[in-house]
């Protein structure tokens, strides 16, 4: 569903957006009129807090990421239990913002969790990326290939939300060319 940050251009001032999902389509009443969070529970407000940037991010609104990130960090701290998926969009965040502490934190919380997840992996490898760090990076490539197949065939949910992405990252660790943009 998400490609972030994951070829980024050594020396770029932040993190440059790829594909996202699309936003939630709103509804013919509601054009324009922002959601009521306090009537959402803390999940789906971090959810419609990082739709709402990562759409922004897209577009290249800083000014809406800028403005949304401190009440998407406030809905993340909020969380009764960060599942790994809502580490993993924390940190597609925090990167937008160019907080790679923060990201590389979530990585190891994912990594504390669960040492073989392939999110903490992608992470490690946008921080490296961004940090222009190659020797990271590629160690970070290195292992999210070693555990890739056997990640994969245990079909977690967000492997498969995130299916595309751990495909084209796969793509990029191995050196091939990125798929072409459907037209």
């Amino acid at each position: 569903m998400i490609l972030l940050v994951l070829l980024l251009k050594p020396g770029a001032r932040r993190p440059p957006v790829a594909a996202a999902a699309p936003a939630p389509a709103e509804s013919p009443g509601t054009a324009g009129t922002p959601p009521d969070l306090s009537t959402m529970t803390p999940a789906e407000r971090f959810d419609r807090l990082y739709q709402r940037i990562i759409t922004a991010a897209q577009t290249g609104d800083q000014a809406t990421v800028t403005r949304f990130m401190p009440m998407a960090t406030a809905a993340f701290g909020m969380l009764d239990t960060a599942t790994v998926d809502a580490r993993y969009h924390m940190a597609m965040l925090e990167l937008h913002v160019g907080d790679l502490a923060a990201a590389a934190a979530q990585a190891d919380s994912i990594a504390r969790a669960d040492s073989g997840h392939l999110f903490s992996y992608v992470i490690r490898a946008a921080v490296g990326r961004w940090k222009q760090d190659v020797k990271a990076r590629d160690a970070a490539y290195r292992e999210f290939l070693r555990r890739y197949d056997a990640e994969v065939a245990k079909r977690r949910p967000e492997y498969l939300e995130h299916q595309s992405m751990l495909e084209e990252l796969r793509r990029t660790a191995r050196g091939e060319k990125p798929a072409p943009v459907p037209g």
